[in-house]
Parts: C-alpha cells; structure tokens; sequence
C-alpha cells in the first residue's frame, strides 16, 4: 500500500454502510486521503449488485468503494463484533447509515465505542435522524426525494411527481456527513 496523501491523510474512517448515502460520504474522506476502512457483510454490499458490470465487477460499485480497504465481517457474532471494535477503537471517524438502534443492538453505539475511544467521530446517516417520531420509519433516498417535496419539483404538471435521476439525496447527505466529519475533528 502506498503512502496516503492529502489534506486527511493520517485519518483513519471506519465505514459500517450499505447502498449510496454511508459509502459516498466515506468515499469522500477516502478521495481527500483517509484511510477508509470498509466493514461489510460476508455476501459483501448490495452496491456490488447496482449499475453496468464489466465482468463480474459493478462500475457504480467502483466509484463508491474506490480508495478504500474491505473487511467482510458477521456482526451478528462476537467474533465479528470484537474485530469491528478493535477497528474502532483506533479510528477517528465511523461512518454509518443503518437504521436507528441496529449499531446500539449490536454493542456498537456510541456510548459504547466513545467509552473505548473518546476522540471518535460519529457519522449517522439515516432518513429522519436517530431519535424522533419518524426515526424507525424507512429512509431511502426515493423516500425522502418525496417527504422533502423534491418530486413535486420534477416531470410534467399533468402527470404524477418523477423520480429524480441521479440519487441526490444520498449525495448530499454524503457532502454534508463528510462535511460536518471534518469539522468535529478540526473542533
């Protein structure tokens, strides 16, 4: 591996994401030099699956894994769940976007991983925050588009919302997670 470069080299993020919105945010601190830590489950992310394929490899999968190292691991199992922790434990950044209480269940909240390292920075992507009156609803990037009013802005007057053709939702959860990442770990 070569010498990381860039204004977040010596960062470490772990990514514990599926799909669109996790991944890009810590794609994003990847591109600026972080070494980004990738945990997925053993059938690996659903990513792999999306878009065109060369061969075997999925080239939506390409540009959001790129820049980052992969673990496969069973979080369901301790022994998964120790390795994830010892990642953890000397990260800077974690990066999630499961939904609310899944990482709590698993013994990997915050309370829990900040109490091992203090310094660590959470980022937590999901459609209506942790807490709330929507927080156990789901929160795909479609959905959201709609609950935001952003499809009542697309397609044609006589004709029923569109669905935007870029996921840009997800992107810009991406932006500011990566965003608000960085400016914890400068404060």
């Amino acid at each position: 591996m070569t010498s990381a470069q860039g204004p977040l080299a010596g960062l470490t993020v772990i990514e514990i994401c599926s799909t669109i919105a996790g991944p890009a945010c810590a794609r994003l601190l990847g591109d600026f030099g972080a070494d980004v830590i990738k945990i997925e489950p053993l059938e690996g992310d659903n990513v792999r699956q999306m878009g065109r394929h060369v061969g075997e490899v999925s080239l939506y999968a390409a540009s959001l894994l790129r820049n980052k190292r992969s673990i496969a691991l069973d979080l369901k199992n301790n022994e998964g769940r120790d390795i994830a922790r010892a990642l953890i434990a000397r990260a800077d950044i974690l990066v999630e976007n499961n939904r609310p209480g899944v990482l709590e269940r698993l013994g990997l909240g915050y309370d829990t991983l900040s109490a091992e390292n203090p310094g660590l920075v959470m980022v937590r992507i999901s459609g209506y925050g942790q807490s709330g009156p929507y927080a156990a609803r789901p929160g795909y990037g479609a959905i959201c588009e709609a609950v935001g009013g952003v499809r009542h802005m697309t397609g044609d007057p006589d004709r029923p919302p569109a669905r935007v053709a870029l996921a840009t939702t997800d992107y810009l959860s991406a932006v500011y997670g990566a965003f608000g990442a960085i400016s914890a770990i400068h404060e």
